[in-house]
């Protein structure tokens, strides 16, 4: 026996390739899920079995008496189909197989708008965890596998401030009452979509972020802010990886929030000044920094409806060193930290802060001066030397 894993592209048999169509016509076995069963091309035979875990498909196969069964699924075979969770199965229960390819829902969706797919940036949305404003950041076109509900992922968008990206909801492609939907995220995130639904928007807006960014590009009033090398320090403190969660405690004006935005999935910057929440929005649309997340409010209270950080800047606590600390640590255990302190009492706090938990800690001491002309001279001016404690959570 060697089971055909068949991509039966839009559901309906007109989207068939030939070769999948041979194969359904020529199995004496079709397993699949209801909606494709029931739209096959005349002629295929009357032994269907619906199901589309693959533990469920697997027992079928090792139960039913089939020379050429198949497996039909919907789109592409190789685009987030099931043909990934059935494959290892087979493997282990030594069935052979063979893959056929179908026409995809990107394909469909690109056919229809008279557009080119191979620079879209695919994402599945259908039962996962999708971050939905990480996919429109890279400058290119996101595709988005909905399954049934293309509104959430506008309704992320517009929540995160990209309300005005141009989006294309394609529903029931291939089907007589096949529909085609434009306009902006925010107007999509208030409709109402049919199950199979695919959605198509476009890139975000792109500013440069970058470790030690110049001083001069952020928005500052009166706000206090972490100085560019100081920055840049952080940032190789914390190694922040494209798929942690960031915690920036007493924002300031956001400069070290929008530059680890940079870095990260998500940054929330906590802060309970007006002026500097303020500040933190505009240099959040300066530097279209989407996934950065204003949590107004005092530390350590605003941090509990927070997700759990990978890692976390500490800038200010107003005094609230050591239970930031502690609900930093209660979320993750294994929380990375870098604090800096410019006051010297605020040294020792926060080394106490961290010993509180056995964290060990390193500091270091940031020393900069900058020129400045001084008629045909140029003498150094010395900025307020600043420490840097650092510390990672975790079983020792």
């Amino acid at each position: 026996m060697q089971v055909r894993l068949a991509g039966g592209g839009g559901g309906t048999p007109d989207t068939m390739t030939a070769e999948v169509r041979a194969a359904v016509l020529e199995a004496d076995l079709l397993v699949g899920a209801s909606r494709l069963l029931e739209s096959l091309p005349e002629g295929c035979t009357t032994n269907r079995q619906a199901a589309v875990r693959a533990q469920a498909v697997l027992e079928i196969l090792q139960t039913a008496c089939a020379e050429h069964p198949c497996v039909v699924f919907s789109g592409d075979s190789g685009f987030y189909s099931g043909t990934q969770s059935l494959v290892p199965l087979l493997q282990a229960a030594g069935i052979a197989y063979a893959i056929l390819p179908g026409i995809s829902s990107v394909q469909l969706l690109a056919a229809r708008l008279g557009r080119p797919w191979q620079d879209w940036n695919l994402v599945s949305a259908h039962g996962e965890d999708c971050d939905a404003v990480g996919a429109v950041c890279g400058g290119k076109p996101a595709f988005f596998l909905t399954g049934s509900d293309p509104a959430e992922v506008c309704r992320q968008l517009a929540a995160a401030g990209l309300g005005m990206l141009p989006v294309t909801a394609g529903e029931r492609l291939s089907y007589p009452d096949e529909r085609i939907v434009c306009g902006t995220a925010a107007e999509l995130a208030a409709q109402a979509f049919a199950p199979l639904a695919v959605l198509l928007v476009e890139p975000a807006p792109q500013a440069e972020r970058r470790p030690g960014m110049p001083d001069d590009g952020f928005i500052r009033g009166n706000v206090p802010m972490t100085k560019q090398e100081v920055r840049a320090a952080v940032s190789a403190k914390l190694a922040v990886k494209p798929w942690e969660t960031v915690w920036d405690v007493g924002a300031g004006t956001g400069s070290v929030s929008v530059e680890l935005s940079g870095q990260a999935r998500q940054v929330y910057a906590v802060e309970c000044g007006a002026e500097a929440c303020g500040l933190i929005r505009q240099n959040r649309e300066r530097f279209c920094a989407w996934n950065l997340t204003l949590v107004e409010g005092m530390a350590p209270e605003a941090l509990q409806p927070l997700p759990p950080p990978d890692a976390v800047f500490i800038g200010g606590t107003k005094g609230k060193m050591a239970a930031v600390a502690a609900a930093a640590l209660a979320k993750n255990p294994c929380v990375r930290f870098c604090i800096s302190a410019v006051a010297l009492e605020t040294l020792p706090a926060a080394m106490a802060a961290l010993a509180a938990h056995e964290v060990p800690t390193e500091v270091t001491q940031i020393a900069v001066s900058r020129t400045r002309p001084a008629g045909s001279l140029h003498l150094l001016t010395a900025n307020n030397p600043v420490f840097l404690i650092t510390g990672r959570g975790g079983p020792r």
